[in-house]
């Protein structure tokens, strides 16, 4: 069985591949790979590997031997799952894998957010502290988390470890209904709950119901001290109504682990508004990383292996 994974950086160079190899005949590792490269790659595998490279139908439907394609992530969204299914190719990804890691960063957007940490690491950059007539700076007012409400959009793994973790805090964590199922489901919907968060941490897919599901009215709805948290997709908020929102005084605080396009060759707004003296922080992407994450991914991969190999 050969088997061919197409963008093994994506996993690091610190993470052994070794228990994949182990499970197919002949395994090919390339670290990325372009669009133009990835028939020639493929031709002859019956195992295809990917995080985020794109499998679409042309594709698929010219590598016959394909019949499994192990995902490298949670989301499917690069593989066209409809042609997948028309020629009998099964899809597995993996889940799960990086709770701890994502619910840990969550927290540690949460606390810098709540201590307004991006703008005074500014003000002390910038020499304030050292102008201080007294012996601290105390110009930006921080929030304290115990006793505040935490709203998380997503109740599944990730959103109750990161409520496990706030709750150390002494934060009141509730979820919301589960976006475009409201009608059925008996909590509270987010524009229910948007008026007493003071902070709301998104932990869903981005689906039609979800995308921009933080928008102007939502914000509006918003005490103008909330912090708003998305390691979730971007596209979830409507991230030039958030940045509008931040300048306007009208949001407390705003941490993205992702933005609608990856990487943001072309820039983005909050990118360039890093510059401004705004409660603002854009990380790359990177709540997953942990290292323990990442063998996770290869030993839930393995374990999809195993159980494809069972049924054939």
């Amino acid at each position: 069985m050969k088997a061919v994974i197409l963008d093994a950086a994506t996993l690091g160079d610190d993470i052994d591949l070794e228990p994949i190899r182990r499970e197919v005949d002949s395994l090919e590792v390339h670290a990325t790979t372009l669009l133009e490269q990835r028939q020639s790659r493929l031709a002859g595998a019956e195992v295809a590997l990917v995080n985020k490279v794109v499998l679409d139908a042309e594709l698929l439907a010219a590598l016959p031997d394909l019949r499994l394609i192990c995902v490298l992530a949670t989301g499917t969204n690069n593989i066209d799952m409809a042609a997948a299914e028309r020629q009998g190719i099964t899809v597995r990804n993996v889940s799960a894998y990086g709770t701890a890691s994502v619910a840990q960063h969550t927290l540690m957007l949460m606390l810098a957010l709540a201590n307004r940490l991006p703008r005074y690491q500014r003000d002390v950059a910038a020499g304030e502290w050292q102008r201080s007539p007294f012996f601290c700076l105390l110009g930006h007012s921080t929030l304290q988390l115990a006793g505040k409400r935490l709203v998380i959009v997503g109740s599944g793994e990730l959103g109750q470890a990161v409520a496990r973790l706030a709750e150390a805090f002494g934060v009141e964590a509730i979820f919301t209904a589960r976006p475009g199922n409201e009608a059925e489901d008996a909590r509270p919907s987010l524009a229910e709950l948007a008026g007493s968060a003071d902070i709301i941490s998104l932990h869903c897919p981005l689906t039609e119901a979800t995308r921009h599901l933080i928008d102007a009215p939502m914000l509006a709805r918003c005490k103008p001290e909330t912090l708003l948290i998305n390691c979730a997709r971007g596209g979830v908020i409507d991230e030039h109504a958030a940045l509008e929102a931040l300048r306007a005084g009208r949001l407390g605080g705003l941490a993205v682990d992702v933005l609608p396009c990856e990487p943001p060759r072309d820039g983005h707004p909050l990118l360039d508004a890093l510059d401004e003296p705004l409660n603002l922080i854009v990380t790359p992407h990177n709540a997953w990383i942990s290292p323990e994450a990442r063998a996770n991914v290869v030993k839930l991969t393995v374990d999809n292996l195993k159980r494809w190999k069972t049924k054939v």
